[in-house]
């Protein structure tokens, strides 16, 4: 196993770092017992997590903390900052309205807690994707008022996608306000979680990359980046696997969209390979693997792929010395660690 470098040439700013207001968590403990939504992925999930099992209590414990023992971990991982952001699903479990109030008080508490320590974290907003209009306020408050960095999209809110242009408003005003989304794995929605549970591929291991690369794909398919062409969403877990499919999702998009074959499929102004290149940045979140990385870094480029460690849900303080061995350049390791996510978040 790699040492990790004590004295790098570059900050390690970790982009996929999870969170989750005790009230949140109150709030998910409460679905459990009363079985209101009929969210099976989420019923699954968060019934290990609010659990007995040491590592689900170990791991509940450290996502509702931004005090000492989460600096502790950074520290012992060498990780200098963190961008924070709502786990999933976030208040993307409730209904539009009460989404919208829980957003504006979870934004409030998240910007309270990183001014204790401005020099380690940092954090993105939480907004109610179907209440579109809200959801572009409170992005533009959160940005303008808080000094969060950009907004957090929990894949889909109980199964509906955002590709229906009603519910473009906040990817508008994050386009106006020059800042990212970060399109994060939700757990799979009910109409697709089947297959996947009996085998326990339904979260990390498989099933939140099918579900977070379809809402990607549904996203560029529906034209957003021809009408938001500034617009910049980042992807973690290396792109949720879309870099490895660019020549077959291009060709593939191309062809069919001059079939007139799917109504909801029509040409767009460019291939399909360009927006997956020019509209998303990319985390390693918890890949801490050298040719994932690097194929993403080679395809893409170096200045689309940063760093993240996907705290606490994949704490490994050793990955840092892995990651400190890229076969990459000095530059290029910087703009890894450090330079991007300054760019990109506005650090």
């Amino acid at each position: 196993m790699p040492e990790r470098n004590p004295n790098p040439p570059y900050k390690r700013i970790a982009t996929e770092e999870a969170w989750a207001s005790p009230e949140l968590f109150q709030l998910y403990m409460k679905e459990l017992e009363e079985k209101n939504i009929d969210e099976p992925g989420f019923h699954s999930l968060y019934k290990f997590f609010g659990g007995t099992n040491p590592r689900a209590q170990n791991l509940a414990r450290r996502i509702q903390t931004l005090g000492e023992e989460r600096i502790a971990d950074m520290d012992a991982a060498g990780v200098d900052m963190q961008v924070l952001s709502l786990t999933g699903p976030g208040v993307q479990l409730f209904d539009p309205a009460t989404a919208t109030a829980l957003a504006t008080r979870f934004n409030d508490e998240l910007a309270e807690e990183i001014a204790k320590n401005p020099d380690r974290f940092a954090g993105l907003a939480a907004f109610s994707p179907l209440d579109p209009a809200n959801a572009a306020k409170e992005l533009e408050r959160s940005v303008t008022k808080l000094g969060l960095k950009g907004g957090i999209l929990n894949s889909h809110t109980r199964g509906v996608y955002m590709d229906d242009e009603k519910l473009w408003d906040v990817f508008e005003a994050a386009e106006a306000l020059d800042v990212p989304i970060y399109l994060h794995p939700n757990m799979l929605p009910r109409d697709m979680v089947q297959p996947f549970l009996s085998r326990g591929l339904d979260a990390a291991v498989y099933g939140f990359s099918c579900d977070t690369g379809l809402h990607a794909l549904r996203l560029l398919v529906a034209g957003l980046f021809d009408r938001f062409p500034k617009l910049q969403i980042i992807l973690g877990h290396c792109g949720e696997a879309l870099p490895f499919w660019l020549y077959r999702i291009t060709y593939m998009h191309t062809h069919i969209s001059q079939t007139g074959r799917y109504d909801g499929v029509k040409p767009l102004k460019r291939p399909a390979r360009d927006y997956l290149c020019e509209n998303f940045h990319y985390s390693n979140s918890g890949v801490a693997d050298a040719p994932p990385i690097m194929y993403v870094h080679d395809v893409i480029g170096a200045e689309r792929i940063m760093y993240a460690m996907d705290y606490p849900w994949q704490y490994e303080p050793s990955e840092t010395g892995i990651l400190d061995d890229l076969p990459m350049n000095d530059a290029d390791k910087k703009l890894f660690f450090e330079g991007n996510a300054r760019r990109i978040f506005k650090l």
